[in-house]
């Protein structure tokens, strides 16, 4: 993509060539901004920054007098030039924004999806054993984790957990686990109900694999739903 963000505004700017003599700068630095705006949106961050680099480059060598030189010598060919780069940085910023809102959108409708599937599954007649096993593969993709298994036991002394806020604390630090990853190799995430534990997910962190504070959220949500759905089959046993 990086290589078409720096060939594209260049076979625009030669189509635009045999028509320069009557086709006003102002106007062809539009249609380049046109070029910049689609290599933005279909592309990421960096395509933007190369396509408005080399939309300004060849509006200059090609579009401004002297012709085939980059030199400008005229002080509204300057502006045009500077406009056309101001305006291209401005667009692919827009576009990059606009793309990670609409990504972290998409996640969190995700996320609530999930959730609410777990909880309907929870407060139906599903076994518990049903809601666990799905609670389990739920969390490998969630975590990204190698392995997760369920230990219906609460822990009887402290161990490496996962807080109910979804931080990590190891040796009273707080462990950074959006940039290095679950510690490991195994890590607790306790199952409670009503704040009493009822067991624990057994989680094998996959090592460096950074896991968001909305996906460690996440994965307490879904335990909790599985200590809601494991509490009233343990009464009834």
């Amino acid at each position: 993509m990086v290589l078409a963000a720096f060939v594209l505004p260049l076979a625009v700017a030669a189509v635009i060539v045999p028509f320069r003599s009557t086709f006003a700068d102002p106007a062809a630095a539009l249609v380049l901004v046109a070029v910049i705006v689609a290599v933005s949106v279909a592309g990421d961050r960096g395509a933007g920054f190369v396509a408005t680099l080399s939309a300004t480059l060849w509006f200059d060598f090609f579009l401004t007098r002297p012709y085939e030189k980059l030199a400008i010598t005229h002080r509204p060919d300057i502006e045009t030039a500077v406009s056309l780069f101001v305006v291209g940085i401005v667009v692919t910023e827009l576009a990059a924004r606009n793309r990670f809102h609409r990504a972290v959108a998409t996640e969190e409708a995700d996320y609530v999806g999930l959730i609410y599937s777990i909880s309907e599954l929870a407060v139906s007649d599903a076994p518990a054993d049903e809601v666990v096993e799905r609670a389990r593969r739920e969390l490998i993709d969630l975590l990204n984790l190698r392995a997760c298994r369920y230990d219906p036991d609460p822990p009887l002394r402290p161990a490496m957990q996962m807080g109910h806020d979804g931080n990590v604390l190891i040796g009273g630090a707080l462990w950074d686990v959006d940039t290095m990853g679950l510690p490991g190799p195994e890590l607790e995430l306790v199952v409670r109900s009503q704040g009493t534990p009822q067991g624990r997910f057994i989680l094998n962190p996959t090592p460096g694999r950074p896991v968001t504070l909305q996906s460690r959220i996440v994965a307490v949500a879904i335990a909790d739903q599985v200590g809601a759905a494991v509490r009233p089959q343990l009464r009834s046993a």
